[in-house]
């Protein structure tokens, strides 16, 4: 028997987060290049560390377990971001091929990752495919829906689609816009955050009309956050993590957004991350790899 093998399985968003899976900023990332890796300034080494530990502690005192990835000297200074290279399904994990070439080198962490707990690696999108999980979001247990954009093609998404018919998963598909062009980061869930199985959070502007009409037709109560924080935030005052049904992480410094959220009745918890996220184009979600929601 492996001792090392965990129980695992996700196709929700916001059913309570048991275990994730997570990786330290290390030296790649402190000492990254930011114009090679498209950040919008130096990073503060200290401020990094001290806001990323905060965002764990939050983790824990969620009752979430955080399973850690191996800490290498690798230069993957985006492998903090654990969200993107692969997708935990109830049948086992499908590694992703990131559309941001740097990226790239990072599913083979995953992959040896998920071997080392005995989860089961059930697909892998492979070129001309692409696909990043940042552009999958579980609108129910059965419904997967799929931003195509810079990051995840048509051709990820078929694959996609064939891996998870075999558990009857339905895959839906909308179009992202450009928006700020290939170097940013804009994902589907940059426009949508869910906070509970029929809530969710969501800058209206950018989302697919034919998502906004599906989610309204699903009987979603939809939050609309304020454009001047969405600009200011790089998206990220929508990149929030629900640890179980309307509790849930978020950066601070974004009162409107954060006001929507509590009159809506969310337990909402934040942390400073205008070091380790805002210039770096990743959230709180975007530092997790769910391996079981329950």
């Amino acid at each position: 028997m492996n001792k090392n093998k965990i129980e695992f399985g996700v196709s929700s968003m916001v059913t309570p987060l048991v275990s994730v899976a997570m990786r330290k900023p290390g030296n790649e990332m402190l000492n990254a290049d930011i114009k090679k890796w498209h950040y919008a300034n130096e990073l503060i080494p200290t401020k990094v560390i001290s806001q990323y530990q905060s965002f764990v502690d939050l983790l824990e005192k969620s009752g979430a377990e955080i399973l850690w990835f191996n800490d290498n000297d690798d230069g993957l200074s985006d492998s903090v971001f654990t969200y993107d290279p692969s997708l935990v399904t109830p049948k086992g994990a499908i590694l992703m091929n990131p559309g941001k070439i740097l990226r790239k080198n990072e599913v083979s962490l995953h992959k040896s990752f998920y071997d080392a707990h005995d989860i089961s690696i059930i697909g892998s999108i492979i070129a001309p495919g692409s696909a990043e999980a940042g552009d999958l979001l579980w609108l129910n247990d059965c419904t997967l829906a799929v931003g195509r954009g810079y990051r995840t093609n048509q051709a990820g998404i078929d694959q996609l689609t064939k891996i998870l018919n075999n558990q009857k998963i339905k895959v839906v598909q909308f179009d992202l816009p450009v928006y700020h062009g290939r170097a940013a980061c804009l994902h589907l869930m940059s426009v949508v955050s869910l906070l509970a199985e029929k809530v969710a959070l969501v800058y209206a502007p950018l989302m697919p009309v034919a998502l906004y009409q599906l989610m309204q037709k699903m009987k979603f109560t939809l939050l609309e956050a304020p454009t001047d924080e969405f600009e200011s935030s790089g998206g990220l005052n929508l990149n929030v993590l629900a640890t179980a049904p309307m509790k849930v992480i978020a950066v601070d410094g974004f009162p409107k957004t954060h006001k929507l959220m509590r009159d809506a009745g969310c337990d909402l918890k934040v942390f400073d991350g205008d070091e380790i996220c805002i210039p770096c184009e990743g959230g709180p979600t975007c530092m997790t790899r769910p391996i079981l929601r329950k």
